[in-house]
């Protein structure tokens, strides 16, 4: 398993160096925000969203001031549009009432958020902080499981801690947006593009 995960990490190393989050955002509060409603909907159609929204609530303190009928028309073309609405409206009461008009930096105060889970608080810390935590999604699972760097994970935590045990943990941020990354364009799950990928010497997957 050392071995593989080290294969991983040097290929990734070379052919993603740069890897980051597709997300548009300016800001901490931006980023809790896109990174919600990017729960099963894609990073370009919530930046398309984004985009427009972002310039008329660009805060927590414009979207506080906010209610749901001025919001919802920003965010109905993404999944889940009446949720996340009140997600967000609850993320910027809560970053405005309960912690001072500033974003909570860790994993467990931003759980404290309306609608933030595991995987969004890790994503959230990991961009924003550098933490050293990797979020699941389910490209990450796919990647992950397909290569052989989980087993028999059931569910996105346990693959979370496998993974985290595996990579060295200064490039656990980096390495989930090579996961998420490979996932997106060249592990897809339908129709996964092995002979895009410079990693079937190792992947479980592609032996059988």
């Amino acid at each position: 398993m050392k071995k593989i995960f080290q294969q991983v990490t040097d290929y990734f190393s070379k052919a993603m160096p740069e890897a980051k989050t597709e997300l548009h955002f300016e800001n901490p509060f931006q980023l809790i925000v896109a990174v919600r409603l990017s729960a099963q909907c894609t990073d370009k159609r919530v930046n398309q969203v984004t985009e427009v929204f972002f310039k008329d609530f660009p805060d927590a303190k414009s979207v506080y001031n906010a209610d749901f009928e001025t919001i919802f028309p920003y965010l109905k073309s993404v999944s889940y549009p009446n949720t996340k609405t009140k997600d967000v409206l609850g993320i910027a009461k809560m970053i405005i009432e309960e912690f001072s008009g500033k974003t909570p930096e860790t994993v467990e105060e931003l759980k404290k958020l309306p609608g933030v889970g595991q995987k969004t608080a890790n994503v959230v810390a990991s961009v924003l902080y550098g933490a050293k935590v990797m979020p699941v999604d389910t490209h990450v699972f796919r990647v992950s499981a397909r290569l052989g760097l989980t087993e028999n994970a059931k569910t996105p935590a346990q693959a979370e801690e496998q993974l985290e045990k595996g990579f060295d943990k200064d490039i656990l941020p980096r390495a989930h947006h090579w996961l998420i990354l490979h996932g997106r364009y060249v592990c897809k799950s339908r129709k996964p593009l092995c002979e895009k990928c410079g990693l079937t010497n190792v992947c479980k997957f592609f032996r059988k």
